[in-house]
């Protein structure tokens, strides 16, 4: 989800759709909303979402929709053309989505079980497809969740393979991001799979940011020699890489803080230990939290200085500026106006955005969001 992206020209800035003003509150950020226990020890937001938006920053400037009668899109990745490719969690779904809004389902992936927020989740597309054909998914199987590499010639999808197998599955906290980073190497988010001591195992799976090769081996340079090149999260859905190479990871809190994280490789972002702002040594801070009624984050996109965040529970698209290694101000959009928000891509020419829905079976869509 690193696609090329051309820099868009930048007008004066847009008001506001919607200004939030931070709340807290004791609801939880799994993607069902349900209760997970008493959070543990906490910090406040690192900004509020109050301020005026940035000027001479590409903003949200229209939505529409691209395609309708989608049932629970997860993953997306843009295909050489222009057009993309969705899974869809609970049908097991690989489908096609052209920029007119034409859908072509090209199959089913083998092997996929779904049960609560397991599924067919995440998905890559090799920066090689024009010759190898190739794409990558996160799925959850019978005894885990697994990562499996496919192959669709135009016509068929087929080559079924897995490559990374016995990440621990559980009915929530399943991860399942999946993008190629600007190295070429394959990067995944894995939930705690309901079992938080796993988030501070180095040696476990879960709880992590992992980096592999596409024969599914730890990538070179990874911190502790294994696939894990973070460790201390909960449950990080989004993925994106700004101009400079520095990559960002939404996470889903538990009662109190979501949070959005600058990943450095071996960092130990402090789940279970700490939930938002730790403020303790041997713990990375988030860059930017928020409560989990307006965010419970999902996917996200980076395009000309800012990143896009998909909110669940909030159903709200989250426009955050950058200022190097910094955040702006967030600022909120399409409050309430599609529904719960689980996958945004930036176009590879970077004047848009395509946002999917997590609503239900037949009654999600995809939008485009103009920028401005």
């Amino acid at each position: 989800m690193h696609a090329r992206r051309a820099r868009t020209t930048v007008t004066a800035a847009l008001a506001v759709l919607t200004t939030l003003t931070l709340t807290t509150g004791g609801a939880c950020a799994t993607e069902n909303d349900t209760g997970s226990g008493t959070p543990p020890t906490g910090g406040a937001p690192t900004a509020s979402e109050e301020a005026a938006p940035p000027a001479a920053l590409t903003q949200p400037a229209g939505i529409e929709e691209l395609s309708a009668g989608w049932s629970m899109p997860w993953g997306a990745d843009w295909l050489p053309d222009g057009s993309a490719l969705y899974t869809e969690r609970d049908t097991h779904r690989i489908v096609h989505l052209t920029p007119d809004g034409t859908r072509t389902v090209l199959g089913t992936v083998p092997d996929v079980v779904h049960g609560g927020e397991g599924g067919l989740l995440g998905l890559a597309i090799s920066p090689g497809f024009a010759e190898d054909r190739t794409l990558y998914v996160f799925h959850t199987a019978a005894n885990d969740n697994r990562i499996a590499r496919l192959t669709w010639d135009g016509d068929t999808l087929g080559g079924y393979e897995p490559i990374l197998t016995g990440i621990a599955k559980a009915a929530i906290h399943n991860g399942g991001r999946l993008a190629f980073g600007p190295d070429g190497h394959l990067y995944a988010t894995t939930g705690d799979a309901a079992d938080p001591p796993l988030a501070q195992d180095r040696d476990a799976l879960e709880g992590k940011i992992l980096r592999i090769t596409t024969a599914g081996e730890p990538a070179p340079g990874n911190p502790f020699g294994t696939p894990v090149y973070s460790l201390g999260h909960r449950n990080p859905q989004g993925l994106a890489w700004d101009d400079e190479g520095r990559l960002w990871s939404s996470e889903l809190g538990q009662d109190t803080w979501d949070e959005l994280n600058l990943i450095e490789p071996g960092n130990n972002y402090g789940w279970p230990q700490c939930e938002g702002v730790c403020g303790e040594p041997g713990f990375t801070d988030p860059k930017e939290t928020w409560s989990t009624a307006t965010a419970s984050p999902s996917g996200l996109a980076y395009a000309d200085g800012s990143l896009y965040m998909a909110a669940l529970r909030g159903q709200r698209l989250w426009h955050i500026p950058l200022e190097g290694a910094d955040t702006g101000t967030p600022q909120a959009y399409y409050q309430g106006e599609i529904g719960r928000q689980r996958t945004v891509l930036a176009t590879p020419d970077g004047t848009a955005l395509w946002v999917s829905t997590s609503n239900g079976a037949g009654s999600d869509t995809v939008h485009r969001v103009t920028l401005q």
